[in-house]
């Protein structure tokens, strides 16, 4: 192993590590102080409680951060997995934007706009953390 890839490798470790740790604190929000800004976030065409809707994600969320961390050797499968996971929560950023649903502060269109690019910034980083190659 190279130079160059021990400190890709390594590299794409904090980054996996650091997700997964976001991950868990963004899933334990979902369970206390961040739950109504949450529920902001649920699409009106999701025809279940937006409560109930916002703690399933979080316990997922919680799952998926574990996963990134604790399981390192299947860190190409999680990581799949938390990328799809974003992709499918996309469209409550697109709702939130859309109905002009205030909450983490986003309280104008530009802000709620604005939010709508780092979605794929988040796949992203899913997928790279969880590879090993570029």
């Amino acid at each position: 192993m190279t130079s160059r890839t021990r400190t890709q490798s390594v590299g794409r470790a904090i980054g996996r590590v650091a997700l997964g740790a976001g991950l868990v604190f963004a899933g334990v929000s979902h369970l206390t102080f961040a739950r109504q800004d949450f529920q902001a976030q649920v699409p009106d065409w999701v025809p279940l409680d937006r409560d109930q809707v916002v703690l399933a994600s979080g316990v997922a969320e919680i799952a998926l951060g574990t996963a990134l961390i604790a399981l390192p050797k299947q860190k190409k499968a999680v990581g799949t997995v938390a990328a799809l996971f974003f992709t499918a929560i996309f469209p409550g950023n697109v709702s939130q934007w859309v109905n002009e649903r205030d909450a983490f502060g986003l309280d104008d269109d530009r802000k709620r706009f604005a939010r709508l690019f780092f979605q794929p910034v988040l796949i992203g980083w899913a997928l790279w953390s969880t590879r090993t190659k570029s």
